[in-house]
């Protein structure tokens, strides 16, 4: 029981703290898929430490309070005890009704957004190829429209979409920029972070972090998007960014180079900051590494116990 509300405590903190802290965080522009991994890292541990309250709750009723203690070299008596549900079998069956529940959601609406927008993607690609002219020399698709957009198709055929409009208003060095872009998007595979993300945020709705983790993996996939293509010169991607803002609207099933706040973007690529230090990167990616782990060294903490408490004595 114990085992339960610590978990489910430290769900609650980091589902509703942690948008707190990472507002207050400067890094996350200078290191944008360091970020990613801790919002997603931070997001999915939340789902986590509440599928393992749920199964925290059931341990005692079931054959795993045996299995662990041997696992772990403890007595059978000594894991019980520490793992000792006080409402009985009602409890425990409520314990492993949430952990299937959280469980099932997960599996299921993140299978239904990769399926989803797989075939999207496929649809959008297949109609852009089949109107469109695909040029070899750009690896792209070219579609006749007035209107200056690129973006990204993931799926089985990756597809980078321009319009005619594009190749008619950027310079060679702009549209270089932009390719470098969308391909960084595809070679990333940023869409998996983002339905990662936004499986999360329809899983748990009302929890502060998954909102936020979904806002901000799509903002900061941009930015590594950024960072992969301007190749030490920021100005022909930040012009570039700037007509494909003011030109027109972007199919919803793809990733835009323009996105999402183009203003901050051309000014972080015209100004960059000094990137994180090799010993503030190692103490983040420690820090992520505890959130990743924090739930089950918490639901394993009685077995723990156990094994360094030893068997119960005899009496």
């Amino acid at each position: 029981m114990i085992t339960a509300a610590l978990l489910l405590a430290y769900a609650a903190c980091v589902g509703v703290l942690g948008p707190l802290a990472s507002r207050r965080s400067a890094w996350h522009d200078r290191a944008p898929m360091l970020a990613i991994v801790s919002y997603l890292t931070a997001a999915w541990s939340v789902i986590a430490a509440t599928a393992l309250a749920g199964l925290t709750l059931a341990v005692h009723a079931t054959a795993l309070g045996g299995g662990l203690s041997y696992l772990v070299g403890a007595c059978v008596q000594r894991l019980r005890d520490t793992y000792a549900t006080p409402g009985g079998t009602s409890l425990a069956v409520g314990g492993l009704g949430l952990a299937g529940l959280v469980l099932l959601c997960t599996v299921a609406t993140g299978a239904a957004r990769l399926r989803a927008g797989r075939r999207a993607a496929l649809r959008h690609a297949e109609t852009a190829r089949l109107v469109g002219q695909e040029m070899a020399e750009l690896e792209a698709t070219v579609v006749d429209d007035p209107r200056p957009a690129a973006y990204c198709l993931p799926g089985p055929q990756p597809t980078i979409v321009l319009t005619t409009g594009t190749l008619q208003l950027l310079d060679d060095a702009q549209l270089a920029a932009v390719l470098a872009h969308e391909r960084a998007h595809l070679a990333s595979r940023h869409h998996l972070l983002m339905t990662m993300a936004r499986t999360g945020r329809m899983v748990f709705p009302f929890i502060p972090l998954m909102r936020e983790a979904d806002t901000q993996v799509a903002r900061l996939a941009e930015l590594h998007a950024d960072d992969a293509a301007r190749a030490g010169d920021s100005g022909p991607l930040a012009t570039a960014l700037v007509i494909l803002a003011t030109g027109g609207s972007v199919a919803p099933a793809a990733m835009a180079a323009a996105a999402t706040d183009v203003l901050q973007r051309v000014t972080r690529l015209l100004r960059p900051a000094l990137p994180l230090g090799p010993r503030r990167r190692l103490l983040l990616r420690a820090a992520v590494l505890a959130l990743a782990i924090s739930p089950v060294l918490l639901a394993l903490l009685p077995a723990l116990l156990a094994l360094a408490l030893g068997p119960v004595p005899a009496a």
